[in-house]
């Protein structure tokens, strides 16, 4: 009897062991707060796969703590990192076709941005991702908008001899088509440079203005209103080998949890635009609003700027954006 319970116990012993050396603990990197959209993302996907209870865990590093922000993809390419949350246009060095996320004018609202997502335009995309040993867990767009030191920014001739930031490529040529000198940089990095003074305006989501206090800093803010020039497309990425080496029900853990948080991500994500402004608003900041026309004359300097130059430099630059143009 004795005999039989000792046995029973080295078992489960055995057994606990065995599970707890095939538990897996994945690494997700990021540049932004707690407090952030993205980082609620990742949260989401974390609990998720805690609450599937399949020996799967997910470490989360926020503020930019394990990789700098632009130095994400690469580590992720090759796996030394598992995961990360991150405008993939930051990767436009790497794969020339990311800067077609975060092309002026090319997303018209949070909707669009999610067909998009579904559609055979981001389906293109995927594919070169998976060329890079990556993979979408959740795809997601946020909007955003200008800020400006001393002035209001709505329209072309406003940024003409401003220094101005700017998230990716395609803005970066399209404000210098303005008439901005351009200063690259992380939006992590936006605070310290207007406080400092490199810069006098710059753009990017509705979450980082808040998430890093740019209303400290600035004068005036034009958010994303009925019309909005900047999106950009922000997914929470994996490495694909390492999605492929865990178990089933682990996998299936991931996908189901990230269904969730996606969901979450489009609600979340119409809701920052209204309540950055009101955040600046609170601050006493100026609000500005673009109207239809300066999107039209913004786009219009696009099409002789950006486009034009992503055409020129990315093969299939036109058959891409003929895919996102399809989409209705």
């Amino acid at each position: 009897m004795k005999f039989t319970a000792l046995k029973a116990a080295v078992t489960l012993a055995c057994f606990t062991l065995g599970s707890a050396a095939h538990a897996e603990t994945l690494r997700l990197s990021h540049q932004w707060s707690n407090a952030d959209v993205r980082n609620q993302v990742a949260q989401i996907v974390a609990d998720g796969v805690k609450a599937a209870d399949v020996d799967l865990e997910i470490q989360i590093f926020g503020s930019k703590s394990l990789f700098k922000p632009r130095e994400q993809y690469r580590p992720l390419s090759s796996g030394q990192l598992d995961m990360t949350v991150l405008p993939l246009s930051y990767a436009g060095g790497q794969q020339p076709a990311f800067n077609l996320t975060l092309m002026p004018g090319l997303v018209k609202n949070h909707d669009h941005a999610a067909r998009l997502s579904a559609s055979p335009f981001m389906a293109a995309l995927e594919e070169k991702m998976a060329d890079d040993d990556v993979m979408v867990l959740v795809h997601g767009y946020l909007a955003g908008g200008f800020v400006g030191k001393d002035k209001c920014i709505t329209k072309p001739e406003d940024v003409q001899g401003l220094q101005t930031r700017a998230a990716g490529k395609a803005f970066e040529q399209m404000l210098a088509g303005a008439g901005a000198s351009i200063a690259s940089m992380a939006s992590s990095e936006i605070y310290n440079a207007m406080q400092t003074g490199v810069l006098t305006a710059a753009n990017t989501s509705s979450s980082s203005f808040v998430s890093y206090r740019i209303y400290e800093q600035v004068s005036c803010y034009t958010p994303a209103g009925d019309v909005a020039l900047w999106f950009m497309y922000q997914p929470l990425l994996m490495n694909k080998s390492k999605f492929e080496s865990l178990t089933e029900p682990q996998q299936k853990a991931l996908l189901d949890a990230s269904a969730k948080a996606q969901a979450f991500y489009l609600e979340e994500a119409k809701k920052q635009d209204a309540e950055s402004e009101q955040v600046f608003r609170d601050a006493g900041v100026e609000i500005a609003q673009m109207t239809q026309a300066d999107f039209d004359a913004w786009r219009a300097l696009a099409q002789e700027t950006s486009y034009k130059a992503f055409v020129a430099d990315v093969p299939d630059g036109q058959a891409l954006l003929d895919m996102a143009f399809a989409v209705e």
